[in-house]
């Protein structure tokens, strides 16, 4: 593993990794979202994630990419997502699923716009000014949730501003947790990986830097698809399905794609409809075992452990490609195993929490 990639820019892996690993901290935003205000989040990460762009522009060693972006823009994030999703599920009961993987379909245009500005604009403006670019978006963009996000239920102070470890002795909790952290562990690791997979592969830089994109084009549908399904048939039922699927695209497409330019294309596309989920309805299988006063806190539990997944999930990946001389088989294999370790911990909460027969859960 590198710190800086041929170009001379950052290793997506390398900063990937402290992002993933600020994400410990975004269990703390549930808490304070049930005792406080919602602008209490929204405008200190407003500014980071902005400040964190702006200091990513003017960057030129590899720890101010790292601090930049790995930690401040990640600290950042911690403090809008949580919040923004909890939002939502004080707003919404019987479309919660749905309109949670609406919401999450932002993530996946990001996904798509933003890779592709600093594509084609690096070039012609260099990379500064399109990270620049990319910020004053982020702030057009934030400062209208800074002013419409807000919370219906009133501030929850009894509960406290911390996580609620506690909870992990409710076994229907335990399980969602145990399944959200098998998930998070799984998910990135084709993220993170595709493209440097594709490059070894043969592939060409810019072709494969797309992958990236696709992998988004097919997370916009695959975050809000599965949240329809999911108000028609419940949210466990509709991870089960997610989860299978990813296991077999993985299994059955990745670890078969080789240098096959088509394969691991269709791949990327449909790992990407299918692993939507794992964003947008895994928050909302956390609402379906908790009230919903405590679920910024217990939604926050169950992340502050999930993040441990993600944290190791990445680093993990990359031992094994160079514990196999730079090859990926024994990568794609650990991703498949894990989710399908996901796969059964759902099927198994499902079936504590939401009982063995078939029905709406």
């Amino acid at each position: 593993m590198v710190f800086m990639d041929d170009s001379g820019q950052p290793s997506q892996e390398q900063i990937g990794k402290a992002k993933d690993g600020l994400r410990i901290k975004e269990p703390l935003s549930g808490p304070i979202f049930d005792a406080h205000d919602i602008k209490v989040l929204l405008i200190p990460g407003t500014l980071g994630i902005c400040l964190s762009l702006l200091f990513l522009s003017f960057s030129t060693e590899f720890y101010q990419y790292l601090l930049s972006f790995g930690v401040l823009g990640g600290l950042s994030a911690s403090f809008l997502f949580n919040p923004s999703l909890a939002a939502i599920g004080h707003w919404f009961h019987e479309r919660r699923a749905f309109t949670t993987g609406l919401a999450c379909t932002a993530g996946g245009l990001g996904g798509i716009a933003f890779p592709l500005i600093i594509l084609y604009l690096s070039p012609r403006l260099g990379f500064p000014w399109a990270i620049r670019i990319i910020a004053l978006i982020c702030l057009g963009l934030l400062l209208v949730a800074c002013v419409t996000l807000q919370k219906r239920l009133p501030n929850n102070k009894q509960g406290g501003a911390c996580i609620d470890l506690k909870a992990l002795g409710e076994l229907n909790f335990a399980i969602t947790t145990l399944s959200v952290f098998l998930i998070e562990f799984a998910v990135f690791i084709p993220y993170t990986y595709i493209v440097s997979y594709a490059l070894h592969n043969g592939f060409e830089p810019q072709r494969a830097q797309m992958l990236n994109v696709l992998l988004n084009v097919g997370a916009v549908p695959g975050r809000a698809l599965p949240g329809y399904a999911a108000d028609r048939f419940g949210a466990f039922n509709t991870m089960c399905v997610t989860a299978g699927a990813c296991t077999a695209s993985i299994l059955a497409l990745w670890l078969t794609a080789g240098e096959s330019q088509a394969r691991t294309t269709a791949f990327t596309v449909l790992f990407g409809f299918w692993s939507g989920a794992a964003i947008s309805l895994t928050p909302v299988c956390v609402s379906r075992v908790c009230r919903i006063e405590d679920y910024g806190k217990r939604n926050g539990t169950a992340f502050f452990v999930a993040s441990f997944g993600a944290l190791v999930g990445v680093p993990i990946g990359g031992a094994i490609v160079d514990g196999n001389g730079g090859g990926y088989r024994g990568l794609i294999v650990f991703g498949g195993a894990l989710y399908a370790a996901a796969f059964v911990s759902f099927v198994i909460a499902r079936g504590i929490a939401g009982g063995w027969r078939y029905c709406k859960f």
